[in-house]
């Protein structure tokens, strides 16, 4: 099923540059970043926990909907549509920004900042593909209840989980002080 997904190696990732005396003011955007991935860190733990439950048998369906409608990603999505198309378009607006817009004028900086950007460039169209299988995988789930199926979507998950908490932590070192330091999005 993930065979044919061209993972990438986190030891490939070029290093970022070390920017030195940076103000409080110029961390900020990256600080800003991180607090922003931290809330999908949030979410994508408690809904890995509840994986991990409901495949040992640990929970039934109405606390998996009691718990998960607690979450802020759910809540929001809840108020302006449908749960996977609000999250794909988020996830898509959010990297057609970085693409277009942040990574061009990162790019400028010098070579080792454009071979960031276009490593940045590369996950993310892993991280969309992988969003992409696990909408359907659980399209699929949700049509017909498996084992097969409910394996699929777990797979799916943890990869996509295993590639996003990686790829987050790159682009916020990666990243993170350059957007102040140079001025980049403001």
């Amino acid at each position: 099923m993930l065979l044919n997904i061209a993972f990438l190696d986190d030891a490939t990732r070029p290093p970022a540059p070390k920017l030195e005396g940076l103000t409080e003011a110029q961390r900020a955007p990256g600080q800003h970043l991180r607090m922003v991935h931290d809330h999908l860190r949030d979410n994508m733990k408690t809904l890995g926990k509840l994986i991990a439950r409901a495949n040992a048998g640990g929970v039934t369906r109405v606390e998996i909907e009691a718990e998960t409608d607690n979450l802020a990603m759910v809540s929001n999505y809840r108020r302006f549509g449908n749960l996977c198309g609000q999250h794909c378009q988020i996830v898509h607006t959010h990297h057609s920004i970085e693409d277009y817009a942040i990574f061009p004028a990162l790019a400028q900086q010098g070579e080792a900042f454009k071979a960031i950007a276009d490593r940045l460039r590369a996950e993310h169209v892993v991280v969309h593909e992988l969003l992409e299988r696990l909408v359907d995988a659980l399209n699929a789930l949700a049509a017909e209840p498996t084992a097969t199926r409910f394996e699929n979507a777990k797979t799916i998950y943890h990869a996509l989980e295993r590639v996003l908490m990686s790829h987050l932590g790159y682009e916020e070192d990666a990243i993170g002080d350059a957007l102040g330091y140079f001025g980049i999005g403001e």
